[in-house]
């Protein structure tokens, strides 16, 4: 799995829509201002983001973006499926997105390649934006 610029750009945006969680609804520009990223390309991030129910959106001059549900109910590894798709590193050992392999029944690589994608999704599943809110905060303290 390689993390593209969209998995990359879309876990910094709910990680600030989780630092905001609770208050009013975050303007694109500001996401895009405090988080580096260009403000069309969040903009199409957002809308996936909101399709697959992570973020919700409010129209008007008090609107912006929020998320869908509490930052402790949302995981990095959603984020980044969302955006990138499968977690494996290789299409014969994707739960989600399997392809077949003729060498599937024979090939010793298949064990190393299954087993770096459980670790991979082992962390990604069981870190939730809360847990990154709080590991941020704890260095912003230091």
């Amino acid at each position: 799995m390689k993390l593209s610029t969209k998995g990359e750009y879309a876990a910094r945006a709910v990680l600030d829509l989780s630092l905001n969680y609770g208050q009013r609804p975050v303007k694109i520009h500001e996401i895009a201002e405090r988080q580096d990223i260009p403000q069309k390309y969040l903009e199409t991030l957002l809308l996936t983001l909101q399709r697959v129910g992570v973020v919700r959106s409010k129209r008007g001059a008090q609107g912006g973006y929020y998320l869908a549900r509490p930052p402790e109910a949302i995981t990095l590894g959603e984020v980044i499926r969302a955006m990138d798709g499968p977690l494996a590193p290789i299409g014969c050992v994707s739960v989600t997105a399997h392809e077949f392999c003729p060498r599937e029944a024979s090939c010793g690589l298949k064990l190393i390649w299954r087993q770096a994608r459980d670790a991979v999704a082992d962390i990604l599943d069981n870190t939730t934006f809360a847990d990154v809110c709080q590991r941020e905060r704890e260095i912003r303290e230091k």
